[in-house]
């Protein structure tokens, strides 16, 4: 599905390494992406392996748009 340049690009944007990323997306894969408190854990997990704090409003904006299947094209953000 992804090749190695994808897994390299994120992991230069955010050092968290392909293993991450695969236990993560095997996480994700497994959760109901339209409940509001599992979208708001994994935004601050994920926040949390990138080393960056999310805002409330951030992650307001972040849920909404999930919740609303407003979601931009991964390509677009990386």
């Amino acid at each position: 599905m992804f090749g190695e340049s994808f897994f390299k690009k994120v992991q230069d944007k955010t050092n968290i390494d392909k293993d991450t990323i695969m236990s993560l997306a095997s996480k994700l894969q497994s959760s109901d992406m339209k409940d509001e408190k599992v979208l708001r854990e994994l935004v601050q997990e994920i926040g949390g392996l990138t080393g960056k704090s999310v805002p409330k409003e951030k992650e307001d904006k972040i849920v909404g748009a999930i919740l609303k299947d407003n979601v931009p094209d991964i390509d677009k953000m990386i």
